[in-house]
């Protein structure tokens, strides 16, 4: 695997072997930053279910300012970290080992205000309850205002239209992946 453009075009990128990991592929990353190319340059993002770290280091390597991981597993977030270093941004990147909804509970500062402008959510396909999911991020209070959600999910599982203060701008199917993209609005809604 390797970042797909930018800065560190062609990087190879490390990955767990014989794990159960399904890595965003080139493909469905070229399109997802090729999407976001206007809001990616300064962004803070975080990287939540972050694997090998490819969808927020394909971020860096297009200009934004920092990015935020999180995956629970042990094994997984060891190789994050190497990946890190190979691409250089050290300084750039927080790493946390623990579960996303945990995370999602009681995020930390990591150093700058605790909104993030892109959120990328790649869970498991078969296990996670994705309305939950959304409803946690709306709650957390860590999405900046306009800021953007990304759900990576099986293309047969359903997603609310709107939750909490996300609202689906869009989604593009690859195969069986699906990209659904929420919009924080910038008045809080009940639902």
């Amino acid at each position: 695997m390797r970042v797909v453009a930018g800065s560190q075009k062609g990087r190879r990128l490390k990955e767990p072997e014989g794990q159960d990991l399904r890595p965003t592929s080139a493909r469905v990353r070229e399109a997802l930053l090729s999407i976001l190319a206007h809001r990616t340059q300064g962004a803070r993002v975080l990287d939540l279910y972050a694997g090998t770290g490819a969808l927020g280091l394909e971020s860096l390597s297009r200009g934004a300012h920092q990015v935020v991981f999180v995956e629970n597993h042990v094994a997984s977030a060891r190789i994050l970290r190497e990946n890190v270093t190979r691409c250089g941004h050290d300084e750039r990147c927080v790493v946390m080992t623990q579960d996303a909804e945990t995370f999602l509970t009681a995020p930390p500062s990591c150093g700058e205000p605790p909104a993030f402008d892109i959120v990328f959510a790649d869970p498991p396909y078969h296990t996670t309850d994705l309305t939950r999911l959304l409803e946690r991020l709306s709650r957390s209070g860590i999405i900046a205002s306009q800021g953007m959600v990304i759900l990576e999910h099986f293309f047969k599982h359903p997603v609310p239209s709107r939750i909490g203060a996300l609202t689906q701008t869009r989604q593009s199917r690859y195969g069986n992946t699906m990209l659904t993209f929420y919009q924080r609005s910038t008045e809080e809604t009940c639902d």
